[in-house]
């Protein structure tokens, strides 16, 4: 059975899973919803209506489900879903969504967020992520999976960052992270492919070698990336190169390239 400190404030309403262990000073206020075997560290708030999977652990003074930084914001009735297996380290803030955003941010499955992390309003985060210390989301961005940010890096409203991209400490990005890619600087531009994150996650190296090709016809053939996109959506059926050409043409904000 989990250990509940007497010190922690758990509001009239608040549904607590079986075997969930809630420190000294946190508060659970009442619409939460926390599943089985989480760990909840001392001095956090989980506000709001928020949605807490099983076996989580949530570490001190974090902050969870307070109400979006959006003056648009006019008290709608909004939530926050953290899935199950994240770990979410001291003094992170992840809010809830609004109207504009679909009125919910989601956080997946198995993600790593470190310490002081911001995820902010309408973020929806995959599964596997990892965001290092320090690191903030504006409203409205998309992260895919076993994608990787690093540290002190900042990412635009509305971008998106595909999956197995990894972005370099420091960053910041204004424009969307293609899938696979690696990106970093202030603005962040594409470095070239996550060739160590491809090789420690895929067995299939000639799945490597569709990605590489697929990349270097868009980025690197001189053409208009669209172009080539869609050439490789009619001409290969690899479904990782598929998986990069469809980010390529469905991008709004644009890929920070350089043409070579």
């Amino acid at each position: 059975m989990g250990l509940i400190h007497k010190t922690a404030i758990i509001e009239n309403g608040a549904k607590i899973g079986k075997n969930v262990a809630i420190g000294p000073y946190a508060i659970i206020c009442n619409k939460v919803t926390i599943g089985d075997g989480t760990t909840i560290g001392s001095h956090t708030l989980i506000d709001g209506k928020t949605t807490i999977g099983k076996n989580n652990k949530i570490f001190s003074h974090a902050v969870l489900g307070t109400i979006p930084q959006d003056l648009k914001f006019d008290g709608e009735k909004t939530e926050l879903i953290v899935c199950n297996n994240n770990t979410i380290r001291e003094h992170t803030l992840i809010n809830t969504g609004t109207a504009g955003g679909g009125y919910k941010t989601v956080i997946g499955n198995d993600n790593l967020l470190m310490g002081h992390v911001h995820i902010g309003h309408d973020c929806i985060l995959g599964n596997g992520i990892v965001v290092a210390n320090s690191s903030i989301m504006a409203g409205h961005v998309e992260v895919d999976d076993y994608a990787v940010i690093g540290g002190i890096s900042g990412v635009h409203q509305f971008c998106k960052i595909g999956s197995f991209a990894m972005l370099g400490g420091g960053s910041v990005v204004v424009q969307d992270i293609p899938p696979f890619c690696l990106c970093e600087g202030n603005r962040a531009t594409l470095r070239g492919l996550n060739l160590n994150g491809l090789r420690r996650n895929f067995e299939n190296r000639k799945d490597i070698g569709a990605i590489k090709k697929a990349y270097k016809s868009i980025f690197e053939s001189g053409q208009p990336i669209s172009d080539m996109a869609n050439e490789i959506l009619i001409n290969d059926d690899n479904k990782y190169a598929q998986q990069l050409a469809k980010f390529v043409v469905n991008t709004k904000r644009g890929i920070p390239f350089t043409r070579k």
